[in-house]
């Protein structure tokens, strides 16, 4: 019926249970979902129902066999992740991103040979998210295993530039610094074709601040 009123589609934690145990061998997909790979990934991941909610026999094995690497917090499908798992890569590097996507953001630019740190979200008060729902104790704990080596170890805080992300920078510093590891940031400023008079003043202010020798 043209004017009929679609009701989203919810089911309460023991109701979905049910529909899995139920229905999982028969269900099939006949609509298409608007859906990134990573983003089907991740959310499937974090519900929290055992087991899983199920959209296609080819995601069935997450419920099984994807979990977090040990390592660094990233999903993966054994203990340690492939990046974790590559001796070829810097392991003394380690950058520290918010999400897995970010982590797909950086090697994308197949600048960076090192390896990860996935916090699982950034601090934000206003959201309930505090220090401890972060993996920043996990970070600590993987640097103090460097012992007297620590020197040697750089930390890269590549966290957003906004408030929640300088705020959460700025407390894993202060937790990690102690440990002799080097801490740094990623560049900010301009962008490759921005116009100047279209920049914020914060922006503007950190590229001028962080102004480089002129390399033509």
């Amino acid at each position: 019926c043209p004017h009929a009123t679609i009701r989203p589609f919810a089911l309460t934690e023991e109701e979905a249970k049910k529909l899995v145990k139920d229905n999982v061998a028969k269900v099939e997909v006949s609509v298409t979902v608007d859906i990134t790979a990573t983003e089907l990934t991740t959310t499937t991941f974090k519900l929290d129902i055992t087991p899983k909610f199920v959209v296609t026999t080819k995601v069935e094995r997450l419920a099984t066999d994807v979990r977090y690497c040990r390592t660094c917090m990233m999903i993966a499908d054994g203990d340690v992740c492939p990046i974790c798992g590559d001796s070829s890569r810097d392991h003394r590097t380690i950058c520290v991103v918010e999400s897995i996507r970010d982590v797909m953001s950086v090697e994308a630019t197949g600048q960076f040979r090192g390896v990860y740190h996935v916090l699982g979200g950034i601090i934000s008060p206003i959201n309930g998210v505090g220090p401890s729902d972060l993996n920043i104790a996990q970070l600590e704990s993987r640097l103090q295993a460097f012992g007297e080596e620590a020197s040697d170890v750089e930390v890269i805080l590549a966290l957003s530039g906004d408030v929640e992300g300088e705020t959460t920078s700025f407390y894993i510093y202060r937790k990690i610094a102690p440990l002799g590891v080097k801490v740094s940031t990623l560049a900010r400023g301009l962008g490759f074709g921005d116009d100047l008079e279209y920049a914020d003043s914060l922006t503007l202010g950190r590229s001028i601040a962080a102004r480089q020798p002129f390399r033509p």
